[in-house]
């Protein structure tokens, strides 16, 4: 479930983007300022933060580039009433990954955090893909096939995987599982069932994802 920190010093609005947040299947917090969101941000790990521009105390635009430099990998939305091209390019040059101006449709903001989120996603698949003994893994048929027959069956032992994949020669099977065990896409239990590794559903998942634009 992607995290969502809402910042905005109006107390009505930060309670209910939180409760609308909730209810499209985030989760949600919330800060009333740039210097509690800093502080939120330094125990809890968020995917996305809404950022009102102008706030008591540090405000949205002061906050943003901070924010962006500690975490960079954290989508920022900001919350403006900017009415102006320049004052959205400002915030933008300052980190923003984009910006919806006030007041705003529940959809609009919805579509373009979604589409923030995606973008994120899209972004760690490519740097996870475009790890060399990642890349080159992947290069291979069968190695792609391996890894989704483990996604479906989620452990199966070397005679399992060698007739599901119809491949008679065993020695080359277990070459590519031995390829694939070295680049950390796959572990043995001990029982010396195969399974995905942390890395290899992460991978399996971007690939899905990838598939299914």
């Amino acid at each position: 479930m992607h995290k969502i920190l809402v910042v905005d010093d109006d107390q009505d609005l930060r309670e209910n983007l939180v409760e609308v947040l909730t209810g499209a299947g985030f989760f949600a917090d919330s800060a009333e300022d740039g210097n509690r969101a800093i502080e939120k941000l330094a125990t809890d790990k968020f995917d996305l933060v809404l950022l009102d521009s102008i706030m008591p105390g540090m405000g949205g635009m002061e906050s943003l580039p901070l924010i962006k430099r500690k975490y960079s990998k954290i989508k920022i939305v900001m919350l403006t009433a900017f009415s102006t091209v320049e004052g959205a390019v400002e915030a933008m040059r300052k980190g923003a990954d984009d910006y919806v101006t006030k007041p705003f449709k529940i959809n609009d903001l919805l579509v373009t955090i979604r589409r923030c989120l995606e973008e994120a996603k899209f972004v760690a698949c490519s740097e996870l893909l475009n790890m060399d003994d990642t890349f080159k893994c992947l290069a291979n048929a069968t190695r792609r096939k391996t890894l989704a027959l483990l996604k479906e069956h989620d452990k199966l032992r070397f005679m399992d995987i060698t007739r599901k994949l119809d491949i008679d020669d065993h020695t080359k099977v277990n070459f590519h599982l031995k390829v694939l065990k070295d680049a950390a896409l796959l572990e043995q239990d001990g029982r010396k069932y195969y399974q995905l590794s942390t890395k290899g559903k992460k991978i399996i998942a971007c690939l899905n994802s990838i598939s299914s634009t």
